[in-house]
């Protein structure tokens, strides 16, 4: 598939900063390889690996749907301190595939694993034995069908010839976009920042659009730091930082069986050792993290399939935040709300359903509502000099604003979504055809 990066890096969306794209470049202790295994109709890359050379820590969340893919399983059922390869293919989501799924991932992680051990003895003054255990998958696209198991094995060779130990901004976004379904767009992240005294960085590739609602994690995202932290560390950051990022974005309320999120570090950065997740010297490494788990979050809701709207629901001063969050991704998830959003409709009365149906006890004398700037309710009542013109208005902008104020408590959460058009069920109704 040819990129056209003209029309790749500039934004598609009226006044969004979505299109744009910060310069990934090399990070040690990553190599990339993408190619076409013919996954699909046409040959697009569908098929990408991610080599560690000397391993990386690692940390995961996955799906908590009770139907889950077969990649889910074998990665859960790997328990080493060091992974060396992630692959990743596109259009078959080796869910509901059963035995021969899982045996696939099994056959597939023994040829991967002797195939780079063979590299390794080729590149590398002290080479290893990769373990089959120590590699990983991700996979993504239709659920039920049979996993393409020869296609993939048959492009093993091709894509760990291709490997590239220096990457850029190029070899980065063809990564992206070989992990895209339905998706528009790649979707990538940076942030640099210091543990310690010491430089590290922080890459970040997602995919999703649609089927995109979390549980504990939400589509497919993969975060890469040349950082030394360990694993227990990892996991801890990982879990604390995708509670207001990747698990405050929803498009269209479902989970799917193959949500993964992933972090890997290279140890190549050097910093001085970590002892907790309260260490004072990882404060700008966590702040950082949540910068580019949110930036890919943000990204996902954007590329929603169909999207015409960015949607920002602030619900505010609740006893919890588990109450805020109920709350928000009520309002989130009412297809009345993203429909009207969709036709560019203040119909505020809608926002009042949502907040109603969420189940959550509010004193209505306190609810206040806005859209962008503009104050709809006020103590539990329309307001006196509502114009509704002039919200109309406002509705005609790209991002859109939802502020709900309950009047009750200091907590409060922000939810990510996006509207609802015709495009979404064309899409959705021709995924397969």
């Amino acid at each position: 598939m040819g990129i056209n990066f003209k029309n790749l890096f500039s934004s598609q969306k009226n006044k969004s900063t979505m299109g744009d794209y910060q310069n990934l470049d090399h990070i040690d202790g990553v190599a990339i390889s993408t190619v076409s295994a013919n996954l699909y109709s046409n040959s697009r890359d569908d098929l990408v690996i991610f080599y560690f050379r000397d391993g990386a820590n690692h940390a995961s969340a996955y799906t908590q749907s009770t139907i889950v893919s077969e990649n889910i399983k074998w990665n859960k059922n790997q328990r080493n301190e060091k992974v060396y390869s992630l692959v990743v293919n596109t259009r078959n989501a080796n869910a509901f595939t059963g035995v021969k799924g899982y045996q696939s991932m099994q056959k597939l992680a023994e040829l991967i694993s002797l195939k780079l051990t063979e590299k390794q003895k080729e590149d590398d003054n002290n080479p290893i034995t990769i373990l089959s255990e120590q590699i990983l998958f991700g996979c993504t696209g239709t659920i039920g069908e049979t996993f393409p198991y020869e296609k993939i094995k048959k492009n093993i060779p091709k894509l760990l010839d291709q490997i590239k130990y220096t990457q850029n901004k190029f070899i980065w976004t063809k990564a992206a976009l070989g992990m895209m379904t339905t998706d528009t767009k790649p979707k990538l992240a940076m942030e640099e920042c210091f543990i310690g005294s010491s430089k590290v960085k922080i890459y970040g590739i997602a995919k999703g659009s649609g089927m995109i609602q979390p549980n504990m994690a939400t589509t497919l995202c993969y975060i890469f730091t040349d950082a030394k932290i360990p694993n227990d560390i990892l996991k801890k950051l990982l879990l604390k930082n995708i509670s207001n990022t990747f698990n405050a974005i929803t498009c269209d309320s479902d989970t799917s069986t193959n949500d993964m999120v992933s972090i890997f570090a290279t140890n190549k950065a050097n910093n001085q050792k970590i002892n907790s997740i309260s260490d004072k010297k990882i404060f700008d490494f966590d702040k950082s993290l949540n910068q580019v788990l949110l930036n890919l979050a943000k990204r996902v809701v954007a590329d929603g399939e169909g999207a015409s709207k960015f949607i920002t629901i602030n619900v505010k001063n609740c006893h919890s935040e588990k109450d805020a969050r109920t709350i928000g991704f009520s309002i989130a998830n009412s297809p009345l709300v993203k429909t009207a959003i969709a036709g560019e409709d203040p119909n505020w009365g809608r926002i009042v359903m949502a907040i109603g149906k969420s189940g959550i006890e509010i004193d209505l004398t306190k609810l206040s509502i806005k859209f962008g700037e503009h104050k709809i309710v006020a103590n539990g009542k329309l307001i006196e000099k509502y114009d509704e013109s002039i919200v109309g208005d406002y509705m005609k902008n790209y991002a859109i604003e939802i502020e709900v104020e309950l009047g009750i408590g200091k907590k409060s959460f922000t939810t990510y979504t996006m509207d609802f058009t015709k495009k979404y069920i064309e899409i959705n109704a021709d995924y397969r055809s």
